[in-house]
């Protein structure tokens, strides 16, 4: 059975406590795994074409490696809200925060290190690892600001569509948060390395990548988000949630007997 929970922070005492969920704390572990590694490679960056298509050429069409791998913390994100609710995705957008931060601190320190006169590869190294403080700077900056608004478009979203239409929420709310994360991670990782019309062909190229991933993720994004609430037994309405990304909520002792 599958309960509605419509007042997660206003009826009942606080937010439901995520460690009462079976699988919650998975996802979060493998949330954080994708956002460290899509930081760590998020220097490469890959051409793709270009492709001749009735005489007509298009491309190369510009995206850093780390476009490959962060669309699927959107994923995680909106199964997120969708699934536990708002307050449950603020818990696991700051964990990914600062761990993020703290795999920054420890690139530093590393790289800092002495090397060893035995080892020969200090130089590629720092050229990998050295990158890493700005890439993750720009990506902590832009991360925070493009998961908090992608979870407040979903949860805003599910409000306003009385829990249908799935799809438009996930891609509506990807559209919004993948913009802003697109643009602030874009400009600040990039700017003074490439030239203007580079990053400005990284930002639309990654931003419709991001978007057009997000959407041909959908079946899967059902598929998931209809299994844990299945298992969980849930399924969370923000209505009385604060959405102040700051803000820190009372947890509930147990889930509430009493939800529809």
């Amino acid at each position: 059975m599958i309960r509605q929970l419509h007042h997660p922070s206003g009826n009942h005492g606080g937010v439901i406590n995520p460690h009462h969920f079976r699988y919650y704390d998975l996802l979060v572990h493998m949330f954080v795994v994708v956002l460290l590694v899509s930081n760590l490679v998020a220097q490469k960056i890959c051409a793709i074409g270009p492709f001749e298509i009735g005489g007509q050429v298009f491309g190369p069409y510009y995206l850093s490696a780390a476009q490959a791998l962060f669309p699927i913390t959107y994923i995680f994100g909106d199964i997120f809200v969708e699934v536990y609710g708002y307050a449950a995705s603020r818990r696991a957008i700051w964990i990914g925060f600062f761990s993020s931060a703290l795999l920054a601190a420890m690139a530093l320190f590393t790289t800092a290190l002495p090397a060893a006169p035995e080892f020969q590869n200090q130089a590629a190294f720092e050229q990998v690892f050295g990158f890493v403080p700005r890439a993750l700077a720009g990506s902590l900056v832009a991360y925070w600001c493009g998961e908090f608004a992608n979870a407040f478009v979903m949860s805003k979203m599910k409000l306003l569509t009385k829990g249908k239409h799935l799809w438009m929420r996930t891609i509506g709310s990807t559209a919004v948060g993948q913009f802003v994360d697109t643009l602030v991670v874009m400009t600040v990782i990039f700017a003074g390395i490439h030239s203007f019309s580079t990053i400005m062909n990284l930002i639309f190229t990654g931003y419709i990548a991001k978007v057009a991933y997000e959407a041909a993720a959908t079946p899967l994004t059902y598929l998931v988000v209809n299994t844990l609430k299945k298992a969980e037994g849930v399924d969370v309405y923000d209505e009385g949630t604060n959405f102040n990304p700051f803000h820190r909520e009372a947890l509930k002792p147990d889930l509430p007997k009493d939800a529809e």
